[in-house]
């Protein structure tokens, strides 16, 4: 069975066809640092990482880019207010994603793309919209001509009238429409700025992603992702800036993961149940968080609460308990010879859960089979004479599955100081090939093991936590 998406853009479920056979391109809008996340902000992160590692599994070759804004009003904001500069604010928060997304089992995308760094590129994009007409520049500022885009609200299905409905040229701005969106702002005095053909300024939000996706993707992508709060404007602005300068699809297949619900009502500062992941990892354990979040499927809105990650905390330690059962049992089970039969059985497990995934990644009913998974284990452990060829074949084939949906079930074992001496040089060589893909990734391996790296005068040296 192939893999079949429902697509935002059709809203039906369509098969999968990649643009180059075996390869998949891939995009996730990634955060404005300006704090540290909130927990919402974990679910597309946490689901569209098991995107990514189902299509990894299922033998296809993933490009995935996930950018980071850092350069933004708020970022500004929490620079004056911390007495910093906005890019140190944004390094900060980037770090701070970092970490978080890690203990969440989240891996690092390819490319992490930020805008201050592509600053050429936006620029370029922008300019050959103004070239083409589709842009003009007034007053320093440059706005993007809606009407001039016959298909803009086709990913939310609304007419622009629809979408745009009350709003009215704002006290300062120079639109030729209340519809025209910014691609360039004028910068105010004392605020970071680029060189433009239209003076100093920065970026409007929207073009940073056409920019960046066209840079380090291409004109055409096979999946851009996000949550259902970005289709407009975002994403419908960004159809509009891209396909009417390359006269392309910008993507194929649209994604949109639900919204996080706290204790039943939208989050939101002014109702006082904002969380931040950092105080719910304080509390709960990563692992556990990540197998709630997949627990519902992407589009449907969850409802987060401590009594629900509770809930959660008591299915996942089900699963981990028939893992450490099963090797328990290896130290006495019998080396006895296992049937073709018995281990063909194995393979409806996996067939059943490529079933789930297949059906537009549903996350939920692929831990259902990892559930009807465990049931039968526990009535072959009740079974003395189990054979441990079969044992040892159910334990693998239960972490195999867990583990496609970033789901670890056994615990590592603790790195001993040769171990980490030689991670610690493989790192060190990684870096000096300019892998640094390979090198993060041990940094934050050891960084899971409570291994603390510090550069010193002398070289690299570790601590544990």
């Amino acid at each position: 069975m192939s893999i079949r998406i429902y697509n935002t853009l059709t809203r039906k479920k369509e098969e999968f066809v990649p643009l180059e056979p075996g390869k998949v391109k891939m995009y996730v809008c990634g955060p404005t640092v300006y704090n540290h996340i909130h927990i919402g902000n974990t679910r597309p992160a946490i689901f569209f990482d098991t995107v990514r590692r189902y299509l990894i599994y299922k033998g296809y070759d993933v490009q995935f880019v996930s950018n980071f804004t850092d350069v933004d009003d708020r970022i500004i904001q929490a620079g004056i207010e911390q007495g910093i500069s906005a890019q140190e604010v944004a390094e900060l928060y980037i770090d701070s994603y970092h970490s978080y997304t890690s203990k969440l089992g989240v891996q690092k995308a390819d490319e992490h793309p930020r805008v201050t760094e592509n600053m050429n590129e936006i620029v370029d994009f922008i300019d050959q919209l103004v070239q083409k007409g589709i842009a003009y520049e007034a007053n320093g500022d440059v706005y993007y001509r809606t009407n001039h885009f016959d298909d803009y609200g086709k990913l939310s299905h609304q007419k622009t009238s629809e979408l745009f409905e009350g709003v009215r040229i704002g006290v300062g701005e120079a639109k030729e429409s209340p519809t025209d969106f910014t691609l360039w702002k004028k910068a105010k005095p004392q605020e970071v700025s680029w060189d433009s053909p239209w003076g100093q300024g920065r970026p409007g939000w929207h073009i940073e992603c056409s920019s960046m996706i066209r840079k380090y993707l291409g004109d055409t992508i096979d999946i851009h992702g996000g949550g259902i709060d970005l289709v407009f404007p975002h994403h419908e602005n960004e159809i509009a800036q891209t396909e009417a300068l390359t006269e392309k699809p910008l993507a194929n297949y649209w994604m949109h993961n639900a919204m996080l619900n706290i204790d039943n009502q939208k989050m939101s500062k002014s109702l006082g149940n904002f969380v931040r992941v950092n105080d719910v990892l304080a509390q709960h354990d990563p692992q556990v968080v990540r197998f709630f979040m997949l627990s519902g499927q992407y589009r449907s809105p969850i409802n987060f609460s401590d009594l629900l990650l509770d809930q959660a905390s008591n299915g996942f330690d089900r699963l981990k308990t028939v893992v450490a059962n099963l090797a328990h049992r290896f130290k006495t089970a019998l080396d006895t010879d296992v049937s073709e039969e018995q281990l063909e059985q194995l393979g409806k497990w996996k067939a059943a859960f490529e079933e789930a995934m297949n059906d537009d990644f549903n996350t939920a009913a692929a831990i259902s089979v990892l559930f009807e998974l465990t049931r039968e284990i526990n009535t072959v452990l009740q079974e003395e004479s189990a054979p441990l060829k079969l044992l040892q074949q159910y334990h693998t084939t239960l972490l195999t599955l867990a583990g496609v949906l970033g789901i670890v079930l056994a615990e590592e074992p603790e790195l001993l100081d040769a171990d980490i001496e030689q991670l610690i040089e493989e790192r060190q060589q990684a870096r000096r090939e300019r892998n640094f893909a390979r090198a993060d990734e041990i940094r934050d391996q050891l960084s899971q093991q409570g291994i603390i790296l510090e550069d010193t005068p002398q070289g690299m040296r570790w601590r544990r936590k």
